[in-house]
């Protein structure tokens, strides 16, 4: 800003000294009657401020005159460039609030983040629900302004110009390393030298450099991006194992679900208690998304929409069961993929590497390419018999794009399922009431990742705002889950029981608590923390945070 205001000051002065010469220069040969450079200095600087009062000079020669109003206007056009370029923001920069260079003192045992993005957005979110303190070492003054607004402790610090975790790491419990690769490597190094000895997570933009961040002193390294890919093609195939996303394992016997409720569902328009699917199935069905909102308090006379997408909890049988009732007509066909970036590219690999047909449309013809073409054109996916697909898998680099064309996949092909990437956490809601019947986003994969190694806590991954938690049985001993009333007096559902070393996951009518057991809730934080209220003579519960992945 000083260099910008010295050119600004010095190229003024010199034009006020040329103007200055030629003004005397023009009075003593074209109207004869010479004027002292201080007396045509001060005429150059009103004219170009337009204060001065020009009628009084005696000019008759034309080109005094043209030049006269040339000045003038050049006055007019240099207010209008010099109260934008340096005199608004000068005095923005005045009075706008400084951004702190250093972390906080008394903040400690933290988790120390270098460089915001989506990638941690959502883990953010988990640690603040969790109480867990974290602060952002952020190099894009905006977008550190942006975070400081949203009441998060940041600070301003260019690697270029000094080490930015020189302040406050070896206050940290962990480093969270999310910039670019080379500079989290140096990063890394730095951190090790200066004998930081705690664990260091760093999120890779290519996947060849895991390794050289391991070998550089982190502790684990990982690629959201394909860790995306896998999700989102182990969500549309069967056949990829393990599951990472959409039906995500705890232990070995309890996994996530969601699934739409077709129209012709016997289930579709029924009340959950009439459904009877906890009693037929064996699977619990814990939140209801309805147009791109999410209900996670779920009753007994909670109506199961057609169209709704419900998140369920059970045993692989028990959702194979579920699914069958919720969405009765299985599908065959291929699977079309829309967009070969990174993303696309990985997600095809990994279905083809199974044996499952794929198509593919992209706008640039690439090997492997099925149709070159624009993915928001109606033609182009009609050219792919899209509404022979087995599923939709949108792919897309923009998240308006993946909106766009989730709307259109379902208004050409209705029963199709849709299986949508998504880039930032807070557009999920909206890509499902575009019609996806699965959006997942960088954050909440890459939230996931670490959530277990920073909460040091095994966890079931649900929606934001939905945990699992273990409790005792204390207070419900001797009562079964409907005679408990847990969920109609507290919003949380039983999803299963650890006895003996073994987790129960399908409870029949005839099962009862007995009081030694771990009980397994599922709910939000509002309705875990009504449980404890109820239930307050057990030990602290453990709570698990739940992102989606």
């Amino acid at each position: 800003m000083f260099r910008r205001w010295a050119t600004f000051v010095s190229a003024l002065a010199l034009g006020l000294v040329a103007i200055a010469a030629v003004y005397m220069i023009g009075m003593a040969r074209l109207e004869d009657e010479p004027r002292g450079f201080l007396e045509s200095l001060a005429w150059a600087a009103e004219t170009l401020t337009n204060t001065g009062d020009n009628r009084s000079e005696p000019w008759r020669h034309p080109l005094m005159l043209l030049f006269a109003i040339s000045v003038q206007f050049a006055g007019v056009f240099l207010v209008f460039l010099a109260f934008p370029v340096f005199v608004v923001p000068f005095f923005e920069r005045r009075f706008e609030e400084r951004l702190p260079t250093r972390l906080p003192p008394k903040l400690r045992d933290f988790v120390l983040i270098y460089r915001y993005g989506p990638a941690v957005s959502s883990l953010m979110e988990d640690m603040r629900r969790e109480g867990i303190p974290f602060a952002i070492v952020e190099e894009d003054e905006t977008e550190a302004r942006r975070l400081r607004s949203r009441g998060h402790r940041v600070a301003l610090s260019r690697i270029e110009e000094e080490d930015p975790l020189a302040n406050g790491l070896e206050r940290a419990r962990a480093l969270v390393l999310n910039g670019p690769d080379d500079a989290n490597a140096s990063l890394v190094l730095g951190a090790r030298e200066r004998g930081f000895a705690g664990p260091i997570y760093c999120f890779v933009q290519n996947p060849l450099h895991r390794q050289p961040l391991m070998l550089a002193g982190a502790t684990a390294a990982y690629s959201p991006k394909h860790a995306l890919a896998a999700a989102l093609a182990a969500q549309a195939s069967d056949r990829i194992s393990p599951r990472i996303a959409g039906l995500q394992l705890l232990g070995e016997h309890l996994e996530l679900a969601e699934l739409r409720i077709q129209p012709t569902s016997p289930v579709a328009d029924v009340s959950l208690k009439d459904a009877g699917i906890r009693e037929r199935t064996g699977a619990s069905v814990v939140g209801l998304w309805v147009g791109g909102e999410l209900t996670t308090r779920m009753h007994p006379e909670t109506l199961l929409h057609a169209g709704a997408i419900m998140v369920a909890l059970g045993s692989a049988e028990s959702l194979v069961r579920l699914g069958r009732r919720a969405t009765p007509l299985p599908r065959t066909g291929p699977f079309l993929v829309a967009g070969y970036g990174e993303v696309g590219t990985r997600v095809v690999a990994l279905l083809r590497d199974v044996g499952e047909e794929v198509r593919v449309i992209d706008q640039q013809e690439l090997p492997g390419v099925d149709v070159v073409g624009d993915a928001l054109d109606t033609g182009a996916l009609r050219s792919l018999r899209i509404e022979e697909a087995r599923a939709v898998i949108i792919a897309l680099a923009s998240d308006s794009s993946n909106l766009f064309a989730t709307a259109i996949v379902r208004d050409i092909a209705p029963e199709v399922p849709i299986i949508t990437r998504v880039n930032r956490a807070e557009e999920v809601s909206r890509v499902r009431a575009a019609g996806a019947d699965f959006a997942l986003s960088i954050g909440q994969v890459a939230g996931q990742l670490l959530s277990l190694r920073l909460f040091g806590e095994e966890f079931v991954s649900l929606e934001p705002d939905m945990r699992v938690v273990k409790a005792t049985s204390r207070g419900i001993a001797g009562l079964t889950p409907i005679t408990s009333r847990i969920r109609e007096e507290t919003g949380c559902s039983v999803v299963a029981v650890e006895r003996g070393g073994e987790i129960l996951v399908e409870l029949g009518g005839a099962f009862t608590f007995e009081g030694k057991d771990t009980v397994y809730l599922c709910g939000s934080g509002d309705a875990v923390a009504r449980y404890f209220e109820r239930h307050p003579k057990g030990p602290p519960p453990t709570s698990h945070p739940a992102t989606r992945s």
